[in-house]
């Protein structure tokens, strides 16, 4: 097959979305399909060493973002290269440029679309506008929209359908797990980690990898390590990743006492050193309410690591609460309650890490197996829509 996969976000950037386009794409061109990305331009190194192809547009960095943004339908290099593609499928991750870019390809060359549901974007919405009835109204004329365009819609587990459904999304979805590298991470790996970030062995550590933005529930971190210290718990709490919020929540960490206790990473773009950091930790805390699926719980999982989401939560859902991780509510008080009682007991978290490890990640091997059935199917659904019958006489 010939796939093309759309993205906003793609390496060097490493979020939920650009780490999943950048595996898929991977796995499937290892299968010996003919895969491109059809991304912003940036600089993400030697191209060379990935096994399918790039084709980027040009694009400038969005102010206090780590993402780029550019108009494809304008760039005429671009659209050159377009023009010699002869994609069978098209497959698109955000609703935006590079995603309506997709949309267009699909319907100029009537051959199927998919598009996979992979944030909230209400609350995207809210935040920039400041305003529940302008994100409500964008919602409507920009997401909802642009999923009814696609054939077939995918969504990484059952939370994240509902999510689209409360956007006003009324057709099919098909639930398409996210899967992730099954890595083997070395005791080296873990040192290095240690010795990067000057962690303290003696502590236990609390993790969180993402964004380093507010819409994470960063601030419900924050709050709940103050009440665990001043209940006098000793940790080292990592926020690993970068953001446009990373000098207000310095500035919070030093409000709440914290800034002893805290180590912000900056941008981690070295897998063996974020998996021995994941490695070093000994809970992985993400209340986060807006992320679909969390790819990042079953990355700790990876790593031995049980996680600690928010109670219903769309990241909570691989979650059997003291099977193979903790819940909470959505509170400080909650989230401390449990930090505070699991970091008491070490052997359980050890045991709760364990049993994440066997139930909860998913190979993207297997995932890509997946994918590559359903594309088939549509492109032969397709192709069986388009076929002229003649009858034996000839005639229509």
């Amino acid at each position: 097959m010939k796939i093309g996969e759309f993205s906003d976000s793609f390496l060097p950037i490493v979020d939920g979305v650009g780490r999943v386009v950048y595996m898929v794409s991977d796995q499937l061109a290892r299968m010996n399909h003919e895969v491109s990305v059809i991304v912003p331009m940036t600089d993400m190194g030697y191209r060379g060493r990935f096994p399918f192809e790039v084709i980027d547009y040009c694009s400038q960095k969005l102010p206090g973002s780590q993402y780029q943004a550019g108009t494809p339908m304008t760039d005429v290099h671009f659209n050159r290269m377009m023009e010699m593609k002869e994609f069978d499928i098209v497959h698109v991750h955000s609703p935006f440029m590079a995603g309506i870019a997709g949309i267009d390809y699909g319907k100029k060359h009537s051959i199927p679309m998919v598009g996979t549901f992979h944030s909230r974007y209400y609350d995207d919405f809210v935040q920039i506008s400041h305003s529940k009835i302008v994100a409500g109204i964008g919602t409507d004329l920009m997401i909802r929209r642009f999923y009814e365009n696609c054939d077939e819609v995918w969504t990484p587990n059952l939370s994240s359908a509902k999510t689209l459904e409360s956007y006003g999304y009324s057709g099919a979805i098909t639930v398409m797990p996210n899967g992730m590298e099954l890595r083997n991470i070395s005791s080296d790996q873990k040192d290095l980690a240690i010795r990067t970030f000057h962690l303290r062995t003696d502590l236990p550590v609390l993790l969180y990898v993402g964004q380093i933005n507010w819409k994470k529930n960063l601030g419900t971190i924050l709050e709940a390590c103050a009440h665990l210290k001043a209940s006098g718990t000793a940790f080292q709490l990592v926020l690993a990743g970068q953001g446009p919020n990373e000098r207000e929540i310095r500035r919070k960490c030093d409000e709440l006492s914290l800034s002893e206790d805290t180590v912000l990473t900056g941008h981690i773009s070295e897998t063996a050193l974020l998996d021995g950091l994941y490695s070093a930790a000994s809970i992985f805390v993400f209340p986060s309410l807006y992320d679909t699926a969390g790819l990042v719980v079953s990355e700790a999982a990876n790593a031995g690591v049980p996680s600690v989401t928010v109670r219903g939560s769309n990241a909570a859902e691989v979650i059997r609460e003291n099977e193979n991780g903790l819940l909470c509510e959505d509170s400080a008080s909650d989230l401390f309650r449990v930090l505070k009682e699991n970091l008491a007991a070490p052997d359980h978290l050890k045991e709760l890490g364990a049993r994440a490890k066997k139930t909860i990640p998913v190979s993207w091997e297997l995932v890509a197996k997946q994918m590559e059935e359903r594309y088939a199917a549509l492109i032969a659904y397709r192709k069986s829509e388009s076929l002229t019958f003649i009858s034996p006489a000839g005639s229509l």
